[in-house]
């Protein structure tokens, strides 16, 4: 299942099941697990670890050193799940070892055309990243996210679950869960309601998250007040969640545009 033109080191380990095309690059340290298929002119370099049924197009760069001035060669890691789709020219880098040493991207994750994954950044799982969104270093996104192409991330932003970006945001801040973000730089313009009902919340979660959200993240009086208020008040789960990113944010939070 390896092209007898791929360039593969005698230290790579490879399952069998694995496919690797034409004219690819797998550096030593490289693990790649069953039935992921690597095409042709793909560079990977480790210590890369690789689950299983990735699809890896044309042109990718997996695994490379980080674009950190400060690195010096420490044997840092990509470690990547499962079933992810990583396009055309996808950059991920490898960790550095003030950062924790790792980069990790999870599982079912569609990482779309010209994305660039820095450095020490954490990918959740079941996360569409579109063509050509850029995460800085020390990202953190979490599971089902949506960033739109072109999305800018700055590094140590952390990404709340299910968020949403529109085309050409860029984020400075922390971007809350369940919202929706908009513009350069980025605004919060409110819950996002439609991707929520795709994936089966109720009509009664989104409307609590809604009145939470105009409370806290619109409201004029003290934050840190109206989030502990809330979190004595209410026992729904999303917008517990919604409150502790909040509270527990370093950067501080997006900034909501006008209603």
């Amino acid at each position: 299942m390896i092209d007898p033109r791929a360039d593969v080191h005698p230290s790579a380990e490879i399952d069998a099941s694995a496919q690797i095309g034409p004219f690819s690059v797998i550096g030593p340290n490289v693990r790649i697990g069953a039935g992921t298929r690597v095409a042709s002119h793909v560079v990977i370099q480790g210590p890369t670890e690789i689950g299983r049924e990735n699809q890896i197009y044309q042109f990718a760069s997996i695994g490379e050193a980080p674009q950190d001035r400060d690195y010096r060669g420490e044997p840092t890691r990509l470690v990547i799940g499962d079933r992810n789709m990583i396009r055309e020219s996808v950059t991920l880098s490898r960790g550095t070892e003030k950062g924790g040493g790792e980069t990790v991207i999870g599982h079912d994750n569609m990482i779309m055309a010209y994305v660039h994954i820095a450095h020490d950044c954490v990918i959740g799982n079941n996360i569409t990243l579109a063509n050509a969104a850029s995460l800085a270093g020390h990202v953190e996104v979490q599971d089902h996210c949506t960033l739109g192409g072109f999305t800018l991330v700055h590094q140590f932003c952390r990404i709340g679950t299910h968020a949403f970006t529109s085309m050409g945001s860029a984020l400075n801040r922390d971007m809350p869960p369940y919202c929706l973000a908009s513009g350069n730089y980025a605004r919060l313009i409110g819950i996002n309601k439609v991707g929520l009902r795709r994936k089966g919340f109720s009509d009664a979660s989104i409307y609590a998250l809604r009145r939470a959200f105009a409370e806290v993240l619109r409201g004029r009086s003290d934050r840190k007040a109206r989030v502990e208020r809330l979190l004595a008040e209410t026992a729904i789960p999303e917008v517990r969640v919604l409150l502790e990113f909040i509270k527990t944010s370093q950067r501080g939070v997006l900034r909501a545009g006008r209603a």
